[in-house]
């Protein structure tokens, strides 16, 4: 269990709800945005940077000791994005421009923009460059953290598991890979491809620390990363996070078609209302149980 207190908990998933909110209608506008790829990975982000796990400053975003956050699957740049003007990091105003030729950013993830730390969009880069980010951090005495948050079909890369040896062999404890488990990449479900599972066992065998969680638990999720400082191991950590692709829009979630879509028209009359339905269900949910 979670040391953070109910009423926060519940504030955590009403801040899902809004990014969540505020994403779609972003992408509706911008007639384009990977909407699924987004949606399974909101609570996620939503723990890292508002549950008190990472470490940043929105007036600074290059402050040496902020903990480095690397967006692996870089089609999940629109919530990333909203996430990140709802901190502060840049005007909200910005996300109006999206993937317009006169905004500051298009649809996959740009480096050049205040709290992203790379540039993502071709899979499977995340983990090794998370894996040399920990690694000058042991080299150079400093204790900030690095997480790396990856799609499960971008495991398919070779590069995933050569990075996974290296962090292994390099003791590096002071990563942590999250998978976002949706079970879908563009061209169908994971395991009717290529058959991933079992992810927790791959990874333990790759020399890595492992927990399973449910990826749309705030709770589960704060839970299984508040020891990220102070795990007496020196195995870097893996979470194997089970999310659904396009989570909150009942006629979208894991339907491969919709990779990379924004619904529009009739259909994102229906997405909104869908996802209005689903953000109050889960503020019912969350104020029974936590307030």
């Amino acid at each position: 269990m979670s040391n953070i207190p109910g009423p926060k908990i519940a504030d955590l998933y009403r801040k899902t709800n809004e990014i969540r909110q505020n994403t779609l209608d972003m992408c509706i506008r911008a007639r384009t945005g990977h909407v699924t790829s987004s949606f399974s990975c909101a609570e996620l982000l939503t723990a890292l940077y508002q549950g008190g796990i990472m470490r940043y400053d929105p007036q600074n975003p290059k402050w040496e000791d902020r903990d480095r956050f690397i967006l692996s699957k870089g089609q999940a740049s629109p919530i990333l994005y909203n996430v990140l003007a709802d901190l502060g990091f840049f005007p909200k105003d910005w996300l109006d421009g999206f993937a317009t030729g006169e905004g500051h950013f298009g649809v996959h993830l740009q480096g050049d923009i205040p709290g992203v730390e790379y540039t993502m969009g071709s899979l499977g880069h995340g983990l090794g460059i998370g894996s040399g980010v920990a690694l000058a951090a042991k080299m150079g005495l400093k204790d900030y953290h690095t997480f790396v948050l990856m799609g499960d079909a971008e495991c398919y890369e070779g590069s995933v598991w050569e990075a996974a040896m290296f962090a292994a062999h390099h003791r590096l404890n002071n990563l942590t890979a999250i998978v976002d488990r949706n079970g879908y990449g563009v061209m169908g479900a994971t395991e009717e491809i290529v058959k991933l599972n079992p992810f927790d066992e791959k990874f333990k065998s790759f020399g890595w620390d492992v927990r399973k969680i449910n990826g749309h638990s705030i709770e589960e999720i704060c839970s299984a990363l508040e020891d990220v400082r102070t795990r007496k191991t020196e195995k870097p950590l893996a979470i194997v996070a089970d999310t659904v692709k396009g989570k909150g829009i009942e006629f979208i979630e894991s339907v491969a078609r919709w990779h990379g879509l924004a619904p529009l028209g009739e259909e994102g009359v229906k997405a909104k209302g869908q996802l209005g339905e689903y953000s109050e269900e889960v503020q019912r949910w969350a104020t029974r149980k936590y307030l």
